[in-house]
């Protein structure tokens, strides 16, 4: 499954990254509202998965802290690489912004995909939104 990935910010395509994190966060993870949109989406690097129709299937978040957050991919898509391919999207901005390293609030149930991917689990576990996550990071080369 072949997806394009874009560089964006929130005040290009607000509509399309609310649609695919409300439906992955909010009604899938039953994140609460308040706590999914927050002040750093307008300040934030985005990048935004679509099919070749234009179809939002998933989305990615680079904050200005070096943090990578809010990965999320559709139900129907995941499994395909695009999520791989946000990550990556994102860890080549942070070495283009110059960063050293990045780091991220994984779920415990997807530490083995950030892994894969080259990142460190460091801590324990903690609860945001009511899920189980640990810290990863990665060093930049």
């Amino acid at each position: 499954m072949q997806a394009q990935i874009q560089k964006t910010r929130w005040t290009e395509h607000e509509a399309a990254l609310r649609a695919v994190r409300d439906t992955v966060f909010i009604r899938e993870q039953r994140v609460p509202p308040e706590l999914e949109w927050d002040e750093h989406d307008s300040a934030s690097v985005h990048f935004l998965a679509a099919l070749p129709d234009g179809t939002a299937v998933g989305c990615v978040r680079l904050m200005a802290s070096g943090q990578i957050s809010r990965l999320s991919v559709l139900s129907d898509y995941r499994n395909h690489g695009i999520g791989k391919a946000l990550v990556c999207a994102a860890e080549d901005e942070a070495r283009q912004q110059g960063r050293d390293e990045i780091f991220l609030h994984a779920q415990t149930h997807a530490t083995s995909f950030y892994e894969s991917l080259g990142f460190s689990v460091t801590g324990g576990i903690f609860l945001e939104a009511n899920i189980p996550h640990r810290q990863m990071f990665k060093i930049l080369d």
